[in-house]
């Protein structure tokens, strides 16, 4: 194993929690032994940490799955320096300013610590003049994001509807979806959101409310090609409505686990449901998410509004901020 020259890490300070529940219950911080790298792996020395909804969702049990490990460090998505590479990665990578994400996927420690370890390949070079805070909001959204807009394939020329496009992942979406020259309409539910979202985006912004599936009907009467979706059970009829035939649906999450479905109408249009659960896309596909997240940085993209950085300590606030968010924008902590 590698290292940094003079870098040697016995304890680190990390966030845990032994059961699942309320933020403030069931959150420790405390010192534990800090992680080593083995074969195909690299230690991040951990300067920001993201802090996505379905962590909390996981730490609440909203899932019903239980503790999948006896102790748990939470959060996938990070961002910092190599301090160290197991064997079988090059040395060069020491140094290096990487995000990172799948920490904490089929993993117990994520990157709410001081130090974290993840596979080689899941640590992706941070792009010059990107911080340490945007890099660590890239991980689920920004390749989850990806993937919703690509996986019915290219979008030139397509129109696409994005739900929810105030949120991380929608963001993303409208982003990606515009500069490979598609056509966006994206939906939010608040004026104040429509306003932020048009300083910052290319893509025609929608209340959602009454009407919608008319206005957009009026806005692109072809229908939609592409549709990003957030809400399954709550927008499923919409959708259904202003797809296009031979069109199809990406959906990442649900309002109701279990919505009733038109199957009738989604037949005669011969639509596509895709479901897009980020743990599981392939490595191929996360390593092509990736390279068109750090290259849309490396054209200027902003990346996602940060609504608030905590302190490692302040973890169990920084979960509720992300329950109960008064500001749109990701939360961060900084180790």
């Amino acid at each position: 194993m590698a290292r940094l020259r003079g870098t040697f890490v016995a304890v680190m300070r990390a966030a845990w929690y032994e059961r699942q529940g309320p933020a403030h219950e069931v959150l420790q911080v405390g010192e534990m032994g800090a992680p080593e790298p083995g074969p195909g792996e690299i230690r991040l020395a951990v300067r920001a940490s993201g802090v996505n909804p379905g962590e909390v969702k996981k730490r609440g049990d909203t899932f019903g799955q239980g503790m999948p490990y006896p102790r748990v460090i939470p959060h996938s998505d990070g961002a910092g320096l190599i301090d160290a590479v197991g064997p079988g990665v090059s040395p060069e990578r020491l140094g290096e300013r990487v995000w990172c994400h799948g920490a904490q996927s089929y993993r117990p420690f994520g990157t709410a610590a001081e130090f974290c370890v993840v596979p080689s390949e899941q640590g992706i070079s941070l792009p010059d003049g990107a911080s340490f805070e945007q890099g660590a909001c890239l991980g689920i959204p920004g390749i989850t994001a990806h993937r919703c807009v690509f996986a019915a394939g290219d979008v030139t020329g397509k129109t696409v509807l994005v739900q929810g496009g105030a949120g991380a992942v929608g963001r993303c979406a409208a982003h990606l979806a515009t500069t490979s020259g598609a056509r966006v309409l994206a939906v939010v539910r608040s004026q104040a959101q429509a306003d932020e979202l048009r300083r910052s985006s290319d893509a025609e912004v929608l209340i959602g409310g009454d009407g919608l599936a008319e206005r957009i009907r009026t806005i692109a009467p072809g229908g939609m090609d592409h549709i990003v979706e957030v809400a399954f059970g709550a927008n499923i009829r919409i959708d259904t409505e202003v797809l296009a035939p031979n069109g199809s649906v990406s959906v990442y999450a649900t309002d109701v686990a279990e919505p009733h479905v038109a199957v009738w109408p989604l037949v005669f249009k011969n639509a596509t449901i895709h479901f897009m659960g980020s743990d599981d896309f392939s490595p191929a596909a996360k390593l092509q998410a990736a390279l068109a997240l750090n290259a849309a940085l490396e054209a200027g993209w902003s990346g996602l509004p940060i609504a608030g950085t905590f302190q490692l300590d302040d973890i169990a606030a920084a979960h509720e901020a992300v329950e109960r968010p008064s500001r749109p924008g990701k939360v961060v902590i900084v180790p």
